[in-house]
Parts: C-alpha cells; structure tokens; sequence
C-alpha cells in the first residue's frame, strides 16, 4: 500500500465521517486485491477541491456494474454472499457520507481483472 497525501491538504469535513470514509474505501480495495497487488491512497487540491482517490490492482468491475457500485446491498460478484463479501452497504454507506457534506464520490475501472479507482470530492480549506 502506498500512501500520497499532501501534508498541507485540509479538507472541510467531519474528520470521524471522513475516516469513516476512507476505512471503508480501503477495506473494499483489501477484500478485492490479491496479496500480490497494490492499493494506493492519494489526494490533492484541484479548483477549491480535495480530491481523494482510492486506487487498487484487485479484480475490476465491470462496465455494467459501475452506475450500481454504490447502491443498498449491490454485489456485482454475484457469488459473494452476506458470509463471504459483506453486507453490500459499504459503498452505499461512503455514497451518504459523502453526499452528507457536500462531497461527491464515483468509480472508475477498466474492467475486470484491471482494479478500481474510487474517487472522493469534498471541499478544500
């Protein structure tokens, strides 16, 4: 895992929602990844915006799944049970979190078996 955030980047936001936030990215980007892959945190300022990114090398998403990614209970690997994947709200939990203070979250991947960036806008101090 690698870490990129500027040291003077202030970023106006429940700190605990903000972490929040962020657990959730990385846990997703951890259960998705192989051991042998790569997850990185970065974040910058760009147009009064701290733009934080959750990037990883796991399994992908695919096109079709992308628009739904963050809604109640979506699993796009319909083989994954509550058991063995989750309760499917961590993505929708971040989407709310987010969206509570004015932020605004999305996803991008290449498809599958190319990793995921998720993407965080919230404003800039």
């Amino acid at each position: 895992m690698t870490v990129d955030v500027p040291r003077e980047l202030r970023v106006l936001a429940d700190a605990d929602r903000l972490e929040q936030v962020v657990r959730n990215l990385v846990t997703n980007a951890r259960q998705h990844t192989p051991a042998d892959g790569g997850i990185r945190i970065r974040a910058a300022r760009a147009d009064g915006q701290a733009a934080i990114e959750v990037s990883d090398t796991g399994a992908g998403i695919a096109a079709e799944h992308l628009p739904h990614v963050f809604d109640r209970f979506y699993r796009a690997d319909a083989s994954r049970s509550r058991r063995t994947g989750g309760a499917g709200l961590g993505l929708a939990i971040v989407r709310q979190l987010v969206t509570a203070q004015g932020g605004t979250v999305s996803a991008a991947s290449d498809g599958p078996g190319r990793g995921a960036t998720f993407r965080v806008t919230l404003r800039a101090a």
